[in-house]
């Protein structure tokens, strides 16, 4: 029999809690299949600073690094909020992304049926919504030099290289073969020159797939776009910093960010995580939504372990949990049952092993 090492990153706040429930259903899986999980928990973000005074220890990129694949929950904590940068707990997260070379970073956002009075718009505008986001991860504004505050003046800068931005667009080209073969790319090429390379780049990678279809958007347009009519999407390619941003944007056509997973890939081990943060403010309380790492632990099945049927699996679970009325808080609307966070992963967890719920 396999056994799949994972490693596993509670980190902060509502980490621990949904990343629980993203290795109960990983162990369900696994028990319908022919391989196991060896789970090995490491320390990051604020827990790890709290614990070794580093938000990303050498242990724990050890780990990674020798793991199959990696389950992040969140990072980030209130009480480091007025340290400098180097101890801030996000730090560790960015240096997990550049240590590991995660330079794609995957966003799914898709409508349930059962989801669609929960959505911030309209259900005749979102129904059908079945986007991906594919995100630059390693470069751009996060990551440029030189970057300075001193009294009252501040600079970051934003720099790419072709060398960046052709990686990452033919893994959206690639990526988009196996869907409906269509991608926007979005910058803010009539304004930066950082995107006018972008562009130029993009479109010359383009000429290689000429079976997909490609059209440039500029980020604000993007943005009201994404609003106005989200079934015109299949695979959005943007930057780090504008990637960042219209995931966000497109969480709420979902309803919620908890419903959001993200898969980061590069050339080493790939991590798996929620797209919402650390939410410190309902921290301990039972009542998160575990869906997003439930459906991360879905795509790292897909992408590291190359199980697609049981990736499908948990994707089915979730959404005759959802169909048969049940909630966490976030999704919660009039008819509907509202539970917990162990509650909403015990009946996902049930229904991936065939029980009743």
């Amino acid at each position: 029999m396999t056994t799949y090492k994972i490693a596993l990153l509670p980190g902060d706040g509502i980490g621990p809690e949904v990343v629980a429930e993203g290795k109960r259903a990983l162990e369900a899986t696994a028990e319908r299949s022919d391989f196991a999980f060896d789970f090995v928990e490491g320390l990051i973000g604020g827990a790890a600073l709290q614990e070794q005074g580093d938000p990303l220890p050498s242990s724990t990129l050890e780990l990674c690094r020798s793991s199959d694949a990696v389950l992040l929950g969140a990072i980030g904590d209130p009480r480091w909020d007025t340290q400098p940068a180097e101890k801030r707990p996000e730090r560790g997260l960015l240096g997990l992304r550049q240590s590991l070379q995660l330079y794609a970073n995957l966003r799914p956002a898709r409508i349930y049926p059962s989801l669609l009075a929960a959505s911030a718009l309209r259900s005749e505008v979102v129904d059908g919504t079945d986007l991906l986001i594919v995100r630059e991860l390693t470069g751009g504004l996060y990551f440029g030099e030189p970057r300075s505050l001193t009294g009252n003046l501040a600079f970051n800068t934003m720099v790419y290289t072709r060398h960046e931005i052709e990686r990452v667009a033919r893994f959206a080209f690639e990526t988009a073969r196996k869907r409906r073969r269509k991608i926007t790319s979005v910058d803010k090429a009539n304004v930066l020159e950082v995107s006018q390379l972008w562009r130029s780049v993009v479109q010359e990678v383009a000429a290689d797939y000429p079976d997909v279809q490609i059209n440039h958007l500029y980020i604000d347009n993007a943005a009201m776009q994404l609003i106005r009519d989200p079934r015109q999407f299949d695979v959005i390619l943007t930057g780090n910093l504008f990637g960042d941003i219209l995931s966000d944007e497109a969480a709420m056509l979902t309803g919620s960010l908890g419903m959001l997973p993200s898969a980061s890939i590069g050339n080493l081990t790939a991590v798996y995580e929620p797209v919402h943060g650390s939410a410190p403010d309902i921290a301990g309380k039972n009542c998160a939504n575990p869906i997003a790492t439930i459906s991360s632990c879905a795509m790292l099945l897909q992408h590291s372990l190359g199980r697609s049927q049981e990736a499908e699996r948990i994707d089915r679970a979730i959404a005759k949990v959802l169909a048969t009325g049940y909630r966490t808080k976030d999704i919660a609307t009039p008819g509907t049952t509202t539970v917990t966070t162990r509650e909403m992963g015990e009946l996902i967890c049930m229904t991936i092993k065939g029980e009743q719920i």
